[in-house]
């Protein structure tokens, strides 16, 4: 594997719906966090009203990573709220401040909201579109580049590198990860843009086609998870980025 990715100033995490990228903005939360970067996450999934960032806040919390939500009394509600804490946050990072937009190209209408906080940032964002080869609208390269273009059109920002997510859920297997591995390699070929990392589930860790990999692997220990799961336990222990 290459080395650790090592993040620094404004990262945003887009990708489509059902890509997983929550989980990927949670789990490079902690990663980094546990690297002794000082992280703060901002929750700007705007559409989906289930499985955001704010599902996690308290594991979050834990580990010293400040959550930037809505007030308590409107978490849950039905209305897109864009708290002006974000655009503070995007004018001033501090070492690592990690985004997480809603899918497609409706959730990520959004940054173009905040387009005078970006023109006012004192550095360039990062913007990762993380990708399920699995899913419908992106199981292809063209559609991961169609995917990208659309994304790119509602928020008026431009997307400087892939992450790979593949995965079938709790059907996962070896197999799923080296297909999603290869396609995710054709994709960063083909867009010019590179592969910052591939997303693993921590059950499929230390399974041979990880050692395989010609990039970072993030180990994913999955927060959004239905009502009668728990979550797995976050820690800031070990490095979780490889």
């Amino acid at each position: 594997m290459a080395a650790a990715l090592h993040l620094n100033g404004i990262l945003i995490i887009v990708g489509n719906y059902g890509s997983g990228k929550t989980e990927v903005a949670v789990n490079l939360a902690v990663d980094q966090q546990a690297k002794g970067r000082q992280v703060r996450l901002a929750d700007l999934d705007l559409v989906n009203l289930y499985f955001r960032t704010r599902e996690a806040r308290h594991a979050l919390s834990a580990l010293g990573i400040e959550v930037i939500l809505p007030p308590e009394g409107w978490l849950q509600a039905d209305l897109p709220i864009l708290v002006p804490q974000v655009a503070g946050l995007i004018r001033r990072p501090g070492e690592l401040a990690i985004l997480d937009v809603g899918g497609d190209g409706v959730g990520a209408r959004v940054l173009a909201a905040l387009g005078e906080a970006f023109q006012n940032a004192p550095e360039t964002a990062q913007v990762f579109q993380v990708v399920n080869p699995f899913r419908p609208n992106t199981d292809t390269v063209a559609r991961c580049l169609a995917m990208r273009a659309v994304i790119e059109s509602a928020s008026r920002l431009k997307v400087t590198g892939w992450v790979g997510n593949a995965h079938l859920m709790d059907e996962t297997t070896a197999d799923h990860i080296r297909q999603g591995h290869d396609l995710m390699l054709a994709l960063a070929d083909a867009s010019g843009l590179p592969l910052a990392c591939m997303a693993v589930a921590d059950g499929l860790m230390h399974t041979p086609v990880v050692d395989t990999m010609a990039c970072p692997v993030l180990t994913i220990r999955r927060q959004m998870v239905p009502p009668w799961r728990r979550p797995v336990v976050l820690s800031g222990e070990d490095t979780i980025l490889q």
